[in-house]
């Protein structure tokens, strides 16, 4: 998602068959009366009988996230308002073995949602509170019903901010279960780093405070590291119901600027100088010709169609000024142009919106299509090749797959546009995501450690 969404993942406590079959919708040894009526009571008993959702359309609206892959709708969709009924209607899906889906807002781009054997979807958008700001100690408690954009309205006469940012509106708490990251992360770090405690409802309905009930350590060196073993887990350890984040400061000034290249290794090698350098820089994000293209078109806007890094600093006026001037001469001198800045609130955020959107104008190039994003990183100096090889495959493969990425960090994401009425074009697609990974591999790097099916494309759409 995941960047994305961020939605929280699947828990699976069944591996067997689906809930419609243990309800009696085929041949099974258990009455489907019985198992159907003794559920949903007890649902309704906990939620309320508007917490408890049978509905085609809301099931099918809570089966699907953002991604390419098709729908899979929960039997049965439940609103819990409170830790006390999440770990309640859990120790119901204990009892009687039924999968459990958390469902945060469906921002997410890998499937991570899809209600594969069924089962029951907790819809968590009613926990929707911030619960312990203390602005003292730079940190701030919310539930998963509070998105990123909703926690930094909140804060904003409080000088602070939440930094992480994958680009949609995500619930924060499957944010922390997808280890989201975004463009800030060359400067603020991840998810990861941003986390210091979360409560977390395990599959038997048992609370788990991974820090301790109440506590916010900034670091930890006693016991097991529980809060980073949650951080990522994708909702198969638990489903969380609170988590406690760093806060930051909100800079004093702001400065974003976009800069051309006429080449891949000319924007890379401009991205690792920077960093030697020690330049603080909060964002530095890479889109080749095909990306930069794309969002000019959805975006009205007019960058020259060739690689292009994206650039935002933070700090002081002072300070600001040593990064911009550092950079112009660093870009410069690897044959960057046209490089235009952006002071103004209002058009620094039109310039991150077209960023933002980089998912959205990659589907316009294609109406009628679908999309999903590889996920991939590499070491800094192995990025040039690796990219330049992948767009020499996609073409020769007459495939559509925009190129942005975090290149502060070496990740980047192959946006491939399918058609998924067309079965050659997904099998030619199952196999580029396969000669991906292997091209990764070959180049002594890794894959991101967020590897999903939808990365390798194991199960084509």
């Amino acid at each position: 998602m995941w960047q994305s969404s961020a939605a929280a993942g699947r828990l699976l406590l069944c591996s067997g068959r689906s809930w419609l079959q243990l309800r009696g919708y085929s041949s099974t040894v258990i009455s489907g009366k019985t198992v159907e009526d003794g559920v949903l009571s007890s649902f309704r008993s906990i939620c309320g009988e508007d917490g408890v959702s049978l509905g085609q359309a809301v099931r099918e609206q809570h089966g699907k996230d953002e991604s390419v892959h098709r729908c899979c709708p929960p039997d049965v969709v439940v609103f819990p308002r409170c830790v006390e009924e999440v770990s309640a209607l859990a120790r119901v899906c204990h009892s009687h073995r039924l999968p459990i889906i958390p469902f945060g807002t469906g921002t997410g781009l890998e499937g991570g949602v899809g209600a594969v054997k069924g089962g029951v979807c907790f819809s968590l958008r009613k926990m929707d509170a911030v619960l312990d700001l203390h602005p003292e100690d730079f940190d701030v408690t919310v539930e998963p019903g509070v998105t990123r954009k909703a926690l930094n309205a909140y804060l904003r006469d409080t000088g602070l901010w939440f930094p992480v940012d994958p680009g949609a509106d995500a619930s924060l708490c499957g944010m922390a279960a997808t280890s989201a990251s975004g463009t800030n992360a060359v400067r603020y770090g991840t998810m990861r780093e941003n986390v210091l405690n979360l409560e977390v409802v395990l599959a038997d309905g048992s609370v788990l405070h991974t820090a301790g009930k109440g506590r916010r350590p900034r670091k930890t060196a006693a016991g097991y590291n529980l809060t980073n073993l949650l951080v990522g887990s994708e909702g198969t350890l638990g489903i969380i119901t609170k988590t406690t984040l760093r806060l930051y400061g909100v800079p004093e000034a702001t400065a974003s600027a976009v800069c051309s290249f006429p080449s891949v290794q000319a924007a890379v090698d401009s991205t690792v100088q920077v960093l030697q350098a020690g330049v603080p820089i909060a964002r530095i994000e890479f889109l080749d010709d095909v990306m930069i293209d794309a969002c000019n078109r959805f975006s009205s806007l007019n960058y020259p169609v060739t690689p292009t890094l994206f650039l935002e600093f933070h700090g002081s006026e002072r300070s600001l000024e040593e990064q911009v001037s550092t950079t112009e001469e660093i870009t410069q001198s690897n044959g960057g142009a046209d490089f235009q800045w952006a002071r103004d609130a209002e058009t620094r955020s039109r310039l991150w919106k077209a960023r933002h959107d980089a998912w959205y104008a990659s589907l316009a190039l294609r109406p009628g299509c679908k999309a999903y994003a590889t996920d991939v990183c590499v070491p800094l100096s192995r990025l040039p090749q690796i990219i330049v090889e992948t767009k020499e495959d996609l073409i020769e493969n007459r495939l559509t797959g925009p190129i942005a990425g975090h290149v502060g960090d070496g990740n980047f994401h192959c946006v491939m546009v399918v058609n998924p009425d067309d079965p050659d074009e997904l099998h030619r697609v199952h196999l580029f995501t396969q000669r991906l990974a292997s091209l990764t591999t070959l180049r002594c790097v890794f894959l991101s450690g967020k590897l999903h099916r939808s990365h390798l494309l194991v199960n084509p759409p």
